[in-house]
């Protein structure tokens, strides 16, 4: 119906008018009337479009090979010179934002992709809003959204990862054990002016472990302790009466002579 003279804009896009190959203006939404067979109008949808960018291979500056592909979002601004300036706005766009992926990953390192990519992001920007403007359109948003790392490289930064996690593991249990060697001298020492706190402690040891009831234990040190305990008992309390014992027998073969010297002088 444009051709007819009549032609209906929606809210979301804009009409360039050409009359017999020339720009006329643009129309905007609503019903718009044009000249038959002689105007002629493009309609140019100003909406936000999603452009994938496929993936492709990239080496970067430390010579790894990585799949990298991206996701634009752009939005025609000027509707005169997406159509004027540019033959296919949406292709040439896919095309120079495939190759400025390619130029910016391709340039930093394979660190500086997996963990800086908003910068990344933020400089392919950049120059795809630069190179867009002359042709009406503002890019919005440009992300990396998957890369892909060849098996061996996966595999290398696993052992990586796991090399920095065990360095800090043993890193932890060696702080952990210069505090606690601290604490267990502080704790000898209280032990030391205190022997019943080691009992004590062995008896807390043994209730820790008995709560499991699935194993038989053998704890000889206490055991020992006790009979060592029990020889010292049985020691103090025979020697007061090996003391009585030793007293009184001189007191008897002191009394047997004189008895028989009593013996003789009554005989």
């Amino acid at each position: 119906m444009p051709n007819l003279g009549v032609a209906v804009v929606r809210q979301y896009e804009r009409g360039v008018v050409f009359r017999l190959g020339r720009l006329r203006g643009i129309r905007n939404p609503g019903i718009r009337f044009m000249i038959p067979l002689v105007d002629r109008m493009w309609k140019v949808t100003l909406r936000t479009v999603t452009m994938p960018i496929p993936s492709q291979q990239i080496i970067t500056r430390d010579n790894v090979s990585i799949g990298v592909a991206a996701v634009a979002y752009f939005r025609r601004v000027d509707p005169v010179k997406s159509i004027v300036e540019i033959e296919d706005v949406g292709s040439a766009i896919g095309q120079i934002a495939q190759t400025t992926v390619r130029n910016v990953v391709g340039r930093s390192l394979l660190d500086q992709v997996l963990t800086d990519t908003e910068t990344l992001n933020e400089r392919i920007k950049e120059i795809l809003d630069g190179l867009t403007q002359q042709w009406g359109v503002l890019v919005l948003v440009v992300e990396l959204k998957d890369i892909e790392l060849p098996p061996s490289m996966q595999r290398a930064m696993a052992r990586q990862a796991e090399a920095e996690r065990e360095k800090r593991a043993k890193i932890i249990a060696a702080e952990g054990e210069a505090l606690s060697v601290g604490r267990l001298a502080e704790a000898a020492d209280v032990i030391s002016d205190h022997p019943i706190a080691l009992q004590l402690r062995n008896l807390q040891i043994l209730a820790e472990i008995a709560a499991e009831k699935n194993s038989t234990i053998v704890f000889p040190a206490q055991f020992l302790d006790s009979a060592r305990a029990l020889a010292r008992f049985v020691a103090e309390e025979r020697a007061p009466a090996r003391a009585d014992h030793d007293g009184a027998a001189p007191l008897r073969t002191s009394l047997k002579p004189t008895a028989r010297m009593d013996e003789g002088t009554t005989s």
